[in-house]
C-alpha cells in the first residue's frame, strides 16, 4: 500500500495558477498526471461563452488529461465567499443558471463528479431558511448530476478559515448528504472527504473515515498545518489514503494544496505512480 497504491488527480485551481487556465492541463501532463479537477473556472459568471467551455474542454484533451472533478458555480473562490446553493436572491440564481451548463460541460468531458458548495451563513437571514434553499437548490443539482451519470458532492470546510461556513464537521455534511438523498431518491449525493479541512477541525481522521468512506465520492489532501504537500507538515496522510482504501474507498484522490511551485512539490510522489490507474 501507500502513495503509490492511490488513483491521484491534481486541482488546476490552486496548482499550476501561475499558468493561464487553459495551460495548466499540459503543466500536470508534464509533471506525469492524467487527471485534473477544478474549482468553477469562471468566478464573474455560472454562464461563460460556449467558447470558453469548448477551449477548455480542448485544453484537457490535447494534454491527456481526464477532468475528474468540477465545482458547480461557488461564488467568488477563492475569496471571501463559499459556495452559492444556500444563499438567497442573486446568488442562489446564479447557482440555478450554472446547473444545466456544468452538469453538461462535464457531460462533454466524461467528468463523473460534481462539487456544490454550501455557501456561507447570511447576517440577517434564518438559518432554517437557507438550509432549505439549500436541500431544494442541491436536489436540483443532484438531478441534473444524475442525468449525466455523474455523482454529487458535499464538501465540509474548516472553521478558522470559513468562519461563516455552516458545514465544518464530517457529520454536518453527512446530514445533508443523507438529506439530499432522501429528498431525490437517486442515492448519488456522497461526501467530500477533505483531510486538510476535518484535520483543521481537530476531527479524529481514522474515526471519519471508519464512519463514512463508504458515503465517500472522493477525497482531497493536503498537510497541515500550511496547506502544503504530503510532508510538509504533520499528517500520516500515507495511512489514512491506506486506511482509506481498505475501507472500501476506491475514487480519486484530488491534490489541493498550495506551492509556490507545483512542478518542483510532486517530490513526495514517485513519477511512475502519478498517471491515475
Amino acid at each position: 500500500m501507500g502513495y503509490t497504491d492511490q488513483r491521484f488527480d491534481v486541482n488546476l485551481s490552486i496548482l499550476f495558477t501561475e499558468l493561464p487556465l487553459l495551460e495548466r492541463p499540459a503543466a500536470a501532463a508534464a509533471a506525469g498526471f492524467t487527471a485534473v479537477e477544478l474549482w468553477w473556472p469562471w468566478i464573474e459568471t455560472p454562464t461563460p461563452a460556449q467558447s470558453e467551455l469548448d477551449a477548455l474542454k480542448k485544453a484537457l484533451e490535447d494534454a491527456g488529461t481526464q477532468l475528474v472533478g468540477l465545482n458547480f458555480y461557488a461564488g467568488r473562490l477563492p475569496g471571501p465567499d463559499r459556495g452559492a446553493v444556500s444563499v438567497p436572491g442573486e446568488e442562489s440564481e446564479r447557482f440555478n443558471a450554472n446547473i444545466t451548463v456544468a452538469a453538461d460541460f462535464a457531460a462533454s468531458v466524461g467528468c463523473k463528479a460534481l462539487n456544490a458548495l454550501y455557501g456561507n451563513r447570511v447576517e440577517g437571514v434564518d438559518p432554517a431558511v437557507q438550509d432549505e434553499l439549500a436541500l431544494e437548490n442541491l436536489a436540483t443539482a443532484a438531478r441534473a448530476a444524475d442525468r449525466v451519470g455523474a455523482i454529487l458532492l458535499i464538501e465540509t470546510l474548516n472553521r478558522p478559515e470559513s468562519p461563516l461556513y455552516p458545514l465544518v464537521s464530517a457529520p454536518a455534511g453527512i446530514e445533508v448528504v443523507d438529506k439530499v438523498n432522501e429528498a431525490t431518491g437517486l442515492g448519488n449525493a456522497k461526501f467530500l472527504l477533505d483531510l486538510y479541512h476535518l484535520a483543521m477541525n481537530d476531527e479524529d481522521l481514522s474515526e471519519v473515515i471508519g464512519k463514512y468512506a463508504a458515503k465517500t465520492g472522493h477525497v482531497q489532501i493536503a498537510d497541515k498545518p500550511g496547506r502544503g504537500a504530503p510532508g510538509t507538515g504533520e499528517l500520516p496522510l500515507e495511512e489514512l489514503l491506506d486506511q482509506l482504501g481498505k475501507a472500501g474507498y476506491e475514487g480519486y484522490v484530488g491534490l489541493e494544496y498550495k506551492a509556490a511551485d507545483a512542478a518542483a512539490s510532486f517530490t513526495w510522489l514517485p513519477a511512475g505512480a502519478r498517471a491515475a490507474q
